[in-house]
């Protein structure tokens, strides 16, 4: 607690922001009989999703490789059966009426496609923020006024405020398992604000 303040509080804001940009998962996976043809397999294969992935509107820019893979996989130690390659790669999407075209396209890039997830955020977060920290600090002047109340005080002026918290919204992960229920939605994420305000008692 600050030693000047007579009074310190804490007030809790929200508000809702809508997310715009979304990071798809994917990648592709290649098994063969050597590791030479499953590594050239997968290389191929990703060369592949990226062409697609751009025809589709990403950015060369908005494209990042997230995994690169190669290894046995045994029938029975020591015996190997194939070897496995893969290499992940993230792809942000900043138009979200192209999501499910996006999507779409990954899908039909071949059978070493696969789609791990997705996650929405919000570009901007700041607007969203403004009006947490405004519903925050609101609260707090009511707590304080209404502590100054309870001492038979006046409440004084604001002599500290320190913000707890305020990230911006998390992005918010689903699976490609739900996706297929439904079309690609992002609904609506929330932004959380926690101030501390200290205020002196008035004359």
């Amino acid at each position: 607690m600050d030693i000047t303040a007579d009074i310190t509080v804490i007030g809790e804001g929200a508000a809702d922001a809508v997310p715009d940009v979304m990071r798809l998962h994917t990648g592709v996976e290649v098994r063969r009989q050597s590791a030479a043809e499953a590594f050239a397999g997968a290389r191929a294969a990703a060369a592949r999703l990226a062409e697609a992935l751009r025809g589709a509107g990403v950015a060369a820019h908005d494209l990042r490789t997230t995994e690169l893979s190669l290894g046995p996989e045994y029938e029975a130690y020591p015996k190997v059966s194939a070897y496995r390659a893969a290499q992940g790669v993230e792809a942000v999407v900043r138009d979200l009426a192209r999501a499910d075209h996006v999507i779409d396209t990954v899908a039909g890039v071949g059978e070493e496609a696969r789609l791990n997830g997705i996650a929405f955020e919000v570009s901007d977060p700041d607007a969203a923020l403004a009006t947490a920290r405004d519903e925050a600090f609101r609260q707090a002047a009511a707590k304080a006024g209404q502590y100054a109340g309870l001492a038979g005080r006046p409440l004084g002026r604001v002599v500290s405020v320190s913000e707890e918290s305020g990230a911006p919204p998390r992005p918010m992960a689903r699976t490609m398992a739900a996706e297929a229920q439904d079309s690609v939605s992002p609904g609506r994420q929330a932004v959380h604000v926690t101030v501390r305000v200290g205020y002196d008692f008035g004359d």
